[in-house]
């Protein structure tokens, strides 16, 4: 699961992204309102814990943008104004829940996993993409009805390219939403080589009728092919 935290108060949001790692969760943050507008413009995020109160504009405003593109990421607002008009403002918008600030850790990992669960509640968890068929829930994989065993990563990687098929995947962004915020330490992108290479071995000896092609200098395209 992915989240984004977009917070202004350096302390906080670095109190919210490692408590929330260490139960098993991406994380990645945005501390003003234009770094904000380009993460959920580029990516996807299963929960966005988002502050009305920003440097450079308003919370609310933002989530306006969000809903203006179709996304359907989940959002919990995060702010120290505890208003009711605020409360009202930002679930009308379509915010899923609104916690005040200051609040508990164990309260706000709650509120996820019931804005989850509500949202998983809501997709459609299987994907399908030639004889290969994705559970996202359960995080299992079947090649022709037969189970193949991948790595939490090779997972999360075949998850991205079937949401994007037949599109070229820039591997830069298909390393930062994998991997996270904590890419930017990473000297080069050897380690996406080496999954990418796992992932293609594994789908190879399952007999899948998919495809990841290289597209040399900018990243990968997945293709069904015909058996």
């Amino acid at each position: 699961m992915k989240l984004l935290i977009i917070e202004d108060d350096s302390s906080l949001s670095e109190i919210m992204s490692r408590a929330l790692q260490s139960e098993g969760y991406i994380v990645e943050t945005a501390s003003n309102y234009y770094d904000a507008e380009d993460k959920i413009a580029g990516y996807n995020y299963d929960c966005i814990m988002l502050d009305i109160m920003l440097p450079d504009g308003n919370g609310l405003q933002l989530l306006r943008h969000l809903k203006s593109l179709g996304k359907s990421d989940r959002v919990i607002i995060i702010s120290a104004r505890d208003s009711i008009e605020d409360k009202v403002e930002g679930l009308e918008l379509g915010a899923d829940d609104y916690l005040a600030k200051p609040f508990y850790m164990a309260e706000l990992s709650a509120r996820i996993r019931s804005v989850l669960r509500r949202g998983s509640a809501a997709v459609n968890n299987i994907m399908k993409a030639g004889n290969i068929v994705v559970d996202v829930s359960s995080r299992t994989v079947t090649v022709d009805g037969n189970d193949i065993i991948l790595l939490k990563k090779e997972f999360d990687i075949l998850l991205y390219f079937l949401q994007r098929p037949n599109h070229i995947v820039d591997k830069a962004l298909l390393a930062e939403t994998v991997w996270g915020d904590h890419v930017d330490m990473a000297d080069d992108f050897s380690f996406v080589y080496a999954q990418i290479k796992n992932l293609r071995k594994k789908l190879a000896e399952a007999g899948a009728s998919v495809n990841i092609k290289a597209v040399y200098g900018f990243g990968y395209k997945f293709t069904e092919v015909d058996n």
